[in-house]
């Protein structure tokens, strides 16, 4: 079984949005990602506008069966926050429209899920999508590596390609994930260890 998700990182400068097919092992294919960007000297409702109708194009011509959205947190930056979730609200507006299932995403549960790790920073997930994707270089900018993220995580924990893939965090930190991590996870965790530190292990960057 293969499902289709779209993921989007919400923002009203740079709205990062991945396509992944996800089959029911696990694997996952790159199917289209890009960042839809507007200018901050636009008036608000052109750049809601602008995003809405990238978001609505992508909709239309890749039918994604599933949509996952970064959920806002509360931040300093308030214009930020409101930024964010005006886009979020636009993207469950278009996909409610199409009768889409839509789910929120934490950025731990979305860190927890491809790393193993719901602590591990934007260069590890994003070293971690393009291995599981198959990638030969790292998708820039960071939006656009988390909207991947965010699909490949949504297609894992809901267990929509096939099966439960729920994750629990133990009192280390580290997530146990059931029926056992992925082949990419077991391969950063085996070389995380052998380097001893919480950076990117050497022998997974390319």
């Amino acid at each position: 079984m293969t499902v289709r998700v779209l993921g989007i990182d919400p923002g009203l400068t740079r709205c990062g949005v991945g396509i992944v097919d996800a089959a029911s092992n696990r694997s996952a294919t790159l199917v289209h990602v890009s960042v839809l960007r507007t200018s901050p000297d636009m008036p608000l409702e052109r750049r809601l506008l602008t995003i809405g109708r990238g978001i609505e194009e992508l909709l239309d011509e890749h039918q994604p069966q599933f949509v996952a959205i970064e959920r806002v947190f509360a931040q300093n930056n308030v214009s930020t926050v409101m930024g964010t979730a005006q886009i979020s609200g636009v993207a469950l507006m278009l996909a409610a429209q199409r009768g889409l299932s839509v789910t929120l995403h934490t950025p731990s549960e979305v860190k927890a899920a491809i790393t193993g790790y719901g602590s591990a920073d934007k260069k590890q997930v994003g070293t971690m999508v393009t291995r599981i994707l198959g990638l030969t270089e790292m998708p820039k900018p960071a939006d656009a590596a988390d909207a991947l993220a965010l699909a490949i995580c949504h297609a894992w924990r809901a267990g929509v390609a096939g099966g439960s893939l729920l994750s629990r965090t133990t009192t280390t930190g580290a997530t146990d994930v059931p029926g056992g991590l992925t082949p990419a996870q077991k391969a950063w965790r085996a070389a995380e260890r052998g380097a001893g530190v919480s950076g990117v292990p050497r022998s997974l960057k390319r």
